[in-house]
């Protein structure tokens, strides 16, 4: 058995104390940046936005904002931020609820529709958010509106996860080409529908088109059956949220 001086000890002991004194303890790193305030959210959102160079991943939700107020705004700097990206890196892909395109207007569903082979539809999503070059992600305080404020994760464990999640509801979802492909306008009304909304009567459309008034009647029924509906008034308001018009 070797002997150890006290002396030594002490001085091992002292030397022990110094270092715990001369290194800080160790601080649990927050999993993520929260964000309130309309104005601060935005900025948030457009610099996220910009700093995109490679991938775009969303789980998004257009339908949300009818549950509850969303400002004008807001809404305006979302749609133009995740544009813009989309325009400028290679991958874009967002996963949207099925039940949102029946509630959404024709702009919104052409902005999705725009992005093909890049949507898909799913029967929900878990949350709203967005995920940038697998680096930095945001989702709502609330998960369900980012204007109610936000969290930016950076933490690369999370955001992989959140990755991951992305790709498991991306790969059960359907693309919005097929999914929207059997309620497409047969193109034998397409003029009959354009004769319509420029509130022709029947004799003039007929004969601008070069049909007899029965035929022309015909396909006008034809095409408020086709968009469910007894109603010519209703039938533009089905065609315009379809992105027919």
């Amino acid at each position: 058995m070797v002997h150890v001086p006290g002396a030594v000890l002490g001085l091992a002991a002292s030397h022990e104390a110094a270092v715990a004194r001369t290194v800080p303890p160790q601080v649990p790193r927050p999993l993520g940046q929260p964000v309130r305030g309309t104005r601060h959210v935005c900025a948030a959102l457009a610099a996220l936005t910009e700093s995109a160079r490679r991938e775009l991943l969303t789980f998004d939700d257009p339908a949300a904002g009818l549950r509850q107020p969303v400002p004008e705004p807001f809404l305006e700097l979302a749609g133009a931020c995740v544009r813009t990206a989309a325009e400028r890196v290679r991958t874009v892909r967002q996963v949207v609820p099925r039940h949102a395109l029946g509630r959404v207007t024709a702009a919104d569903v052409g902005v999705v529709a725009r992005l093909p082979g890049r949507a898909r539809l799913t029967e929900s999503i878990p949350f709203k958010m967005i995920v940038v070059d697998r680096a930095v992600a945001a989702v709502p305080l609330d998960l369900e509106l980012l204007c109610n404020g936000l969290l930016l994760i950076r933490d690369p464990v999370i955001v992989q996860a959140l990755v991951r999640a992305h790709r498991a509801w991306w790969e059960s979802g359907q693309d919005v080409g097929e999914a929207a492909a059997p309620h497409a306008l047969p193109p034998r009304l397409r003029p009959v529908l354009e004769a319509m909304v420029a509130g022709l009567t029947d004799e003039t459309a007929a004969a601008r088109l070069g049909i007899s008034g029965r035929t022309y009647s015909r396909r006008v029924g034809e095409l408020l059956a086709a968009l469910g509906t007894t109603s010519r008034f209703r039938a533009g308001v089905e065609a315009a949220r379809r992105g027919w018009v």
